[in-house]
């Protein structure tokens, strides 16, 4: 091991990492879903909300679970 932490990191400047740094594919955050939720603005009577919490983190989930129940979509 060297003496400082930067003697093993690569020279950033040399021409290799020059020509490769631009071309290089970022991503960030999560990965996109095939079918993304659709954010909307619904209003509920606050003690179906109130059930929904209830439960615990993922109440947004389950809300979802149980509208998709109830239209006849399945799971």
């Amino acid at each position: 091991m060297g003496d400082t932490p930067d003697e093993d990191l690569p020279d950033m400047s040399s021409d290799y990492w020059v020509k490769r740094i631009p071309k290089a594919k970022v991503s960030r955050g999560r990965p996109k879903a095939l079918t993304p939720k659709v954010s909307t603005t619904l209003r509920l009577d606050p003690d179906v909300i109130e059930a929904f919490k209830a439960d615990g983190p993922g109440w947004q989930s389950r809300m979802n679970a149980a509208l998709r129940k109830a239209a006849g979509l399945g799971p």
